[in-house]
């Protein structure tokens, strides 16, 4: 998906939301575990309840991994349902790529000859060869690490080298010169508060994909004030807030009527 389409897609829905698929057997509604694939029932179900408000979905692929064999049949069923049922909505495989060489390069054709996703979040810490073999793919977007919303970010990307410059402006920096705004995204958590300003300073017309919304304490009022522009340049996701809000048999239902409150919320920031 091109920005253009992706941003023609946030202005037709007046909303900016991304859902995080985090299918964890543990937390699904017990009824679903009589299925013969209750991931993918799950991720259907929260999909097509949540559609018609979100742009975008983001399975997490440690979800699915963590069932060996079996979940990663989960996420291929869930990412074709998508490409075949919803086109329109830009899909992301949460994965954290970060190796070198052809190894890159064949997580890059997994993600996009096979999966044939939008996005990949990549972590950058080997340097440009972690990157650059997922920014060859037209239509294709890599999605770096720069600021993220947990608590162990202080243990690096704070850290101020001599020139004063903290690790996470020198990985947007040199990271941002090997492609462009139309196919380099970056992870900022809404947990982050001012430091969300620094990063739109830095990188002014790159859409930003922030997680932290919600149950990790993150404001959306402010998260727009801080990284909103004029051809809105991100993507707010929720994952436990929507697809876990209800664990029983109305659990699809529920999701809807958080995903469409955050969409309400959206369109009037957008507005």
């Amino acid at each position: 998906m091109t920005r253009k389409e992706l941003i023609d897609q946030i202005r037709k829905k007046k909303s900016f939301l991304c859902v995080g698929l985090d299918p964890d057997l543990n937390k699904l509604p017990r009824h679903l575990l009589n299925e013969e694939d209750p991931v993918f029932s799950f991720n259907k179900a929260i999909i097509d309840a949540t559609a018609p408000f979100c742009v975008a979905f983001k399975p997490n692929l440690a979800f699915y991994e963590s069932l060996g064999s079996t979940g990663l049949i989960s996420f291929e069923k869930t990412v074709r349902y998508l490409g075949s049922c919803y086109p329109d909505h830009f899909v992301i495989a949460d994965a954290k790529r970060g190796d070198i060489g052809n190894t890159a390069k064949m997580y890059a054709r997994s993600f996009f000859d096979f999966y044939n996703v939008d996005a990949v979040t990549l972590s950058p810490y080997m340097g440009a060869d972690s990157i650059t073999p997922f920014l060859e793919y037209k239509g294709k977007w890599g999605i770096v690490l720069a600021l993220t919303s947990n608590k162990g970010c202080e243990d690096f990307q704070l850290t101020v080298d001599k020139k004063g410059c903290r690790l996470f402006e020198d990985v947007i920096l040199k990271t941002s010169k090997l492609g462009s705004p139309d196919n380099i995204m970056y992870v900022a958590g809404a947990t982050r508060g001012s430091l969300l300003a620094d990063v739109r300073r830095l990188i002014p017309r790159n859409f930003l994909l922030i997680p932290g919304i919600g149950s990790q304490g993150g404001d959306l009022e402010e998260v727009a004030k801080l990284t909103l522009i004029e051809d809105i340049g991100i993507l707010v996701n929720s994952s436990r807030g929507i697809i876990y809000a209800s664990q029983d048999t109305d659990f699809d239902t529920v999701a809807a009527i958080e995903a469409k409150n955050l969409n309400e919320q959206m369109a009037e920031l957008l507005s």
